[in-house]
């Protein structure tokens, strides 16, 4: 039995974090090929990433969520059940990251200045043009030993550190809010009202069953759809019996 966890931003600010999460994933993924034709995949993956953090205000909306996760610690560490080490833990890793938001420079800032990615990054905006004759100086690189290009590649996720751990805190504390619970969707169909805090809706559901959902509405109101998966027929079909499946509100 096969289970996947769909996930469904009601906020524009969660919907980004969620783009930035997946490029930062897939660049990680790629940086740690030992092939030459991935690594390529790879400066694909981080121009995207660098076009995507330069329109957004990632900043701002994290310091906010950092101070709000703060509040909360201190808040629940008035309970008498609570594990204090890992509270503490918790505290320290916001401070942490809260003096560095103030500190360090814009996301992306140093990748912005590199020469060589800068000399790159233009060509990586046409289909087909990381060629070898369109871009010689990215062929040159390839071909050097891979310890070198591993080495450059590291220090350029590094410059990136802050984004990755400054996301990674603020979704854990979103994801966390919700607890998985067991609904049904009546003809493949269900409502749901959202409460202020909900910024994320996450589905757990059989996909081996030959079903997924989609979401539509917003920060009110939502309402999922199971649809099955027919690539073939060139149609969406809904499904019209009833389905289980787990719902958590975040």
């Amino acid at each position: 039995m096969s289970e996947a966890v769909f996930e469904f931003p009601l906020k524009e600010k969660v919907r980004n974090y969620l783009r930035v999460e997946q490029l930062l994933s897939q660049l990680k993924s790629s940086a740690s090929s030992e092939s030459p034709q991935l690594q390529t995949v790879f400066f694909e993956q981080l121009f995207e990433l660098l076009d995507l953090i330069e329109r957004l205000d990632l900043r701002s909306d994290m310091s906010k969520d950092l101070d709000a996760h703060e509040k909360n610690l201190v808040y629940w560490s008035q309970h008498p059940k609570i594990d204090s080490a890992a509270l503490e833990q918790a505290l320290k890793t916001i401070v942490t990251l809260k003096q560095k938001l103030k500190t360090e420079r814009r996301f992306g800032s140093a990748l912005k200045e590199d020469k060589f990615l800068n000399a790159i990054r233009q060509r990586f905006a046409i289909p087909g043009g990381a060629c070898s004759f369109d871009l010689p100086n990215l062929y040159f690189w390839l071909q050097q030993p891979l310890a070198e290009r591993q080495a450059e590649i590291n220090g350029w996720l590094q410059t990136l550190s802050l984004l990755d751990d400054t996301l990674a805190v603020s979704l854990s504390f979103i994801r966390e809010r919700g607890q998985f619970q067991t609904v049904v969707a009546q003809g493949g169909f269900y409502q749901g009202v959202a409460e202020d805090k909900n910024e994320l809706i996450r589905i757990r559901c059989k996909v081996h069953e030959g079903y997924y959902p989609t979401l539509s509405g917003n920060k009110y109101r939502y309402a999922l759809r199971f649809l099955l998966f027919s690539p073939n027929e060139g149609q969406t079909a809904s499904v019209e019996t009833d389905i289980s499946f787990r719902l958590a509100a975040c």
